[in-house]
């Protein structure tokens, strides 16, 4: 590289008009002489001199490799894999070396790289195809997923020397999979290195982490590894223990996003290392690099937990089973409920269901009694007392008297009241799209606004309900919430506990007690619960949400499994009523014939899923550009945009969002075309920020 000219430090002194000034020195180089490398010059490596770099900036329009040549001091050092610094557009940024070759395409002079921060090798050839998968299925960027996938550099923890590998762990007991059918065949091949994909559905009071350790055992005793994904902590320490026990602490470990960034970073190199063969987790697992893997597994894969709230927001079960795809590695999708999306798997044929026979069911679940919500308080004595129907308040007195604890779920406050039948309680629904009606508020003219739909916007002035043809509609009552004092009142002499937002209990002994909580938050019981009260069902049943019904089923099951079985006395009283659908499925504890219909249900009205469906928020300008800027597949369909949030006085919106949904064959083609709409708003530098996510939770 050559020089500008340097400016004079000094001015030469006046000479005598009769002598002829001398000429300033002269400070410039002189050229090499051929053959002769100029001074502070580089040279590349002698061997693939290029090395192809993905860049740490999430800009859509960058999200490819860039070429760089290799000095030849970090010949050695810029392995693939490895943290490089290079310089981009005038600044040093951080980024990840892919690959090096001997030639590029890049018609220009290449710059240099311009350091390497670690050759720790941090992205292997399989992880950075899996991130490139998921950014790919989500319309997002290789970056963003870079960031979810491998944590922070931590230079101490780096330095430490390896840990050795564990030890191949015999194999464990796996008899107790005989309880379902097709299980000892799922575990067999789990053993055997065989690809196969399941959907289990686990027996009520099952010891869950227990089977999924025996499965993580199997396969790390033929020398492959596992990956389980949990949704919380408290579950993570569960199988963490599970796992433990079975194949040792030092072959198993636990990976957590709230660890500090040292142990983090230290357990994540065990991994990538391969000192440790079984990987257990929250979210923050699912991209874990375990060597030769043969086992990816997610338990509850309806929990909203596994949803990763980062760009681009990717799902836990979805990147577990694109990587058992990709690896010829064994898929396990567990828990006691079932989705639609695991449904949609068995149907399919590409997961086998295993679930225990309907004479082993019967034996192992509680007894369970629905009661309506509109109980006659004023001749129900409990009632009165306690604002339970009798029923319930006896099944808690059962409880007590046998030493069992007492289970109540109380749904959580502020779910946001939607519209339903005003006979039968039906949740209403868009005649154009099948969206959710609610109340727009405000008025025109001094006469109340029509209800509306919450996706497409359109009013719905003639509402028939589509199950009974009543035209009356009603606010979901979203119930009150019971206090734990007002149960210490109904209950004297028993002690009440509370487990939720502000401190969730892990456990509780088997003795008699009221253990008050919210969804998800329900403690385990030694022995297991007398009986568990579910209270307030239409506070979950009447949520504007597309997955209210298989989310409170999900809930309710979770629950419910706590409970000792009815031939020890279990009783499970659930508010809502008995001809409900998700009620008939609680009573017949029967998630997989309430997942098939719903999944039909879906597929009817267009719903995931079904279809694949993107969600575009942000102002109304950058949403109506954004849409007017993305070519649709031809099953391509826009509902909406509507507006989010407060509405000002001239009926305007500060953030609107629109939907767009595709058959699910043309997903990947719809995935493609958000990627470059976005890579075209963002090399024209748009300011205004939008959010685009695909396969949305909360289509709400």
């Amino acid at each position: 590289m050559s020089s500008s000219e340097p400016a004079a430090l000094w001015e030469l002194p006046e000479k005598p008009p009769s002598a002829p000034a001398k000429a300033a020195p002269s400070r410039a180089r002189k050229p090499p002489k051929p053959g002769q490398k100029a001074k502070g010059a580089q040279s590349p490596a002698p061997e693939r001199p290029v090395a192809r770099i993905v860049v740490d900036i999430p800009l859509a329009h960058l999200d490819r490799t860039f070429d760089y040549l290799v000095p030849e001091k970090l010949h050695e050092t810029a392995v693939p894999g490895c943290r490089v610094r290079v310089r981009f557009a005038g600044q040093l940024v951080d980024g990840y070396l892919i690959e090096r070759g001997e030639t590029s395409d890049y018609g220009s002079k290449l710059a240099f790289l311009d350091r390497v921060t670690s050759p720790e090798p941090v992205l292997p050839p399989s992880l950075h195809t899996l991130c490139r998968a998921v950014a790919d299925r989500y319309g997002g960027t290789l970056s963003d997923v870079l960031r979810l996938a491998i944590p922070p550099r931590h230079a101490k923890a780096e330095g430490e020397p390896p840990v050795p590998p564990a030890a191949v762990p015999a194999a464990p007991d796996t008899t107790a999979w005989a309880r379902y059918q097709r299980g000892p065949a799922f575990l067999e091949a789990l053993a055997e290195g065989k690809p196969a994909n399941a959907v289990w559905q686990a027996l009520p009071g099952e010891d869950w982490p227990r089977r999924l350790a025996e499965a993580a055992g199997s396969v790390a005793a033929a020398g492959r590894g596992a990956v389980l994904v949990v949704p919380d902590h408290r579950d993570l320490t569960r199988v963490y223990d599970a796992c433990a026990e079975l194949v040792g602490e030092d072959a198993v470990v636990a990976l957590i996003a709230g660890l500090g960034p040292a142990e983090r970073y230290r357990r994540w190199l065990a991994v990538l290392r391969g000192a440790v063969r079984v990987v257990v987790g929250t979210r923050a697992a699912m991209f874990a690099p375990v060597h030769d893997p043969g086992l990816f597994a997610v338990w509850d894969d309806g929990d909203d937990l596994h949803l990763d709230q980062h760009a681009p927001y990717p799902h836990v079960r979805d990147v577990l089973m694109d990587r058992a795809h990709a690896a010829k590695a064994s898929l396990l999708v567990g828990g006691f409920a079932r989705t639609a999306e695991a449904q949609l798997l068995v149907e399919s044929g590409w997961a086998a269901p295993v679930l225990a026979e309907r004479t082993v069911l019967r034996s192992s679940a509680p007894r369970v009694t629905p009661v309506g919500e509109d109980f006659d308080v004023a001749r129900d004595e409990a009632a009165r007392v306690a604002r339970l129907p009798a029923v319930a308040f006896e099944a808690a007195r059962q409880a007590f008297a046998a030493g069992h604890p007492t289970l109540v779920q109380v749904p959580r406050r502020g779910y946001v009241p939607g519209l339903a039948c005003g006979n039968c309680r039906t949740p209403a629904h868009c005649r154009r799209c099948a969206g959710p009606l609610a109340l727009p508020g405000g008025s025109v003219d001094g006469q109340p606004k029509p209800p509306a739909c919450r996706w497409c916007g359109v009013p719905e002035t003639a509402f028939r309900c589509t199950a009974c043809g009543s035209v009356r509609l009603r606010a979901v009552i979203v119930g009150a919430k019971r206090t734990a004092e007002e149960l210490g009142r109904a209950f004297p002499g028993i002690p009440v506990r509370t487990s939720g937002a502000a401190e969730v209990l892990s456990t509780v002994p088997g003795k008699p007690a009221l253990v008050v909580c919210t969804p998800g938050a329900e403690p385990v019981a030694e022995g297991g619960y007398g009986a568990a009260l579910l209270l307030d069902g239409w506070a979950l049943l009447g949520r504007q949400d597309l997955r209210a019904g298989e989310e409170t089923l999900r809930r309710w099951m979770a629950a419910a499994a706590l409970v000792r079985p009815s031939s020890s006395g279990g009783r499970v009283i659930v508010g809502a009523e008995a001809g409900m659908a998700v009620v008939q499925a609680l009573v017949r504890w029967d998630p997989a014939w309430h997942a098939s219909q719903e999944l039909a249900e879906r597929r009817e009205l267009g719903f995931p899923p079904a279809m694949r469906m993107a969600s575009v928020e942000g102002s109304p300008d950058a949403v109506a550009g954004f849409l007017s800027d993305l070519p649709l597949p031809p099953s391509g369909e826009v509902l909406g945009p509507v507006p989010l949030g407060e509405i000002d006085e001239e009926g305007n919106a500060e953030r609107e969002r629109a939907l767009v949904r595709v058959s699910r064959a043309e997903g990947k083609a719809l995935s493609s075309a958000i990627h470059a709409a976005a890579a075209r708003r963002d090399a024209k530098k748009a300011t205004e920020p939008i959010r685009v996510q695909l396969d949305p939770l909360d289509l709400i």
